[in-house]
């Protein structure tokens, strides 16, 4: 069995959650199934849409998965939280946009998930949470991911607390961009791929690596710059760069752009 499911269409990859009776929670194989597709994402891909099967996007850990966990030892713990690592790292550096919608709830590591999209499409009626405190664990392998999408105050007031939380909140804090009635996410995603498919497919991904560099570089003004500056003039230079500055002065739309 397929616990998620891929779909190209457009050049626009989708993938679906694909346990809904169980709200499409976490186990070692949706893990590394899931890890291996963002891995394997081309760089023809304008953007990946991230959502889930049945009426929530992910509630967290599957039950069943945490009770074969019980018993391990300290390195079988830490082996089991590098893979869920791992799956976060591959969303996280997918060459290509991720934009996740989200619905019903989005639990735990399921708001981990929603952490490392580009962009998060809501439903108004999703519930949020990293209520990981009410089972005595913490957020931990999610933690820097979520933190670098809502900061450290929103950390404090969601980790510890491990309350649930509204989309417009979730919206507030920045976990998600965009919060919409359930009759328009269809209608709302087409615009939003729309919008980035408009980037050049390069351009999309420099931007992301352009991103990262700068954070890792926030200690000194200078690799800022030199990093910043050599990455503009490589683009500029680039085959994409110069059929994207023509469009511009002729006028017309570049040729990424159907």
């Amino acid at each position: 069995m397929k616990f998620h499911l891929t779909n190209i269409e457009n050049d626009i990859l989708t993938v679906t959650l694909n346990r809904p009776e169980i709200h499409n929670a976490f186990n070692d194989e949706l893990i590394l199934e899931l890890t291996h597709t963002f891995l394997s994402v081309s760089k023809d891909i304008k953007a990946v849409v991230l959502k889930g099967e049945g009426k929530s996007f992910c509630a967290g850990a599957d039950l069943n998965w945490m009770k074969s966990m019980i018993n391990y030892s300290t390195e079988e713990n830490i082996i089991d939280a590098k893979k869920l690592a791992a799956l976060f790292c591959a969303i996280d550096d997918c060459p290509a946009p991720v934009i996740g919608v989200v619905q019903g709830a989005a639990l735990g590591g399921g708001s981990g998930l929603v952490s490392v999209c580009d962009y998060v499409l809501s439903d108004i009626n999703t519930v949020y949470g990293f209520t990981e405190s009410r089972l005595g664990l913490v957020p931990a392998v999610i933690s820097p991911f979520v933190m670098a999408k809502i900061g450290t105050s929103h950390a404090r007031s969601t980790f510890l607390s491990g309350r649930r939380f509204t989309a417009n909140e979730a919206k507030e804090m920045g976990l998600v961009h965009q919060v919409c009635e359930s009759e328009k996410i269809d209608e709302s995603l087409n615009e939003i791929v729309k919008e980035f498919s408009k980037a050049g497919p390069l351009a999309a991904r420099e931007a992301k690596l352009l991103i990262k560099g700068v954070l890792a570089r926030s200690s000194s003004r200078e690799e800022q710059i030199d990093f910043t500056s050599t990455t503009i003039a490589r683009l500029r230079s680039s085959e994409e760069g110069q059929e994207g500055m023509g469009a511009l002065l002729e006028k017309r739309k570049p040729k990424w752009v159907k």
